[in-house]
């Protein structure tokens, strides 16, 4: 939701703004048949003023799809902000062998980067109140 807003906040002040679930973007450049259509959907990632990836999902990914972040990640790097939610870097660490080695220079510190570390309880794992069940229906009267 923070990511949202952000960007709500961004086309509000008239940037352009690119939103879209991480699975939903890997599967859309992945299924570009040529490598020049791939080059110009990546534009449309990368040439937004910002990116949120959010969610991925928890998708399979393959070493293809992660190479194609990579690239968005890379040639936005220092002259566009993108943002990446902890569930779509945690996720994506945990389903991918080698993501490990794409992950570390988005989580350096040196780099130009601002991570924004969120504590608290989170409203999506809240546990819910179980329904109290519905009254009994009166007997039906026979005539």
């Amino acid at each position: 939701m923070l990511a949202k807003n952000l960007g709500l906040r961004a086309l509000e002040r008239g940037h352009t703004v690119v939103f879209a679930n991480l699975s939903s973007a890997l599967a859309d450049l992945l299924r570009q048949e040529s490598l020049p259509a791939v080059e110009r959907r990546l534009r449309r990632y990368t040439a937004a003023n910002l990116v949120i990836l959010d969610e991925s999902g928890y998708q399979p990914v393959d070493a293809r799809a992660v190479d194609l972040l990579f690239q968005i990640v890379s040639r936005r790097h220092e002259h566009a902000s993108t943002i990446l939610d902890e569930l779509t870097l945690q996720g994506l660490g945990e389903r991918v062998s080698g993501a490990a080695c794409f992950l570390v220079p988005l989580v350096d510190p040196s780099e130009n980067m601002i991570a924004f570390d969120i504590r608290g309880p989170s409203y999506r794992r809240r546990t819910r109140p179980t329904p109290k069940p519905p009254p009994p229906r009166p007997p039906k009267k026979r005539a």
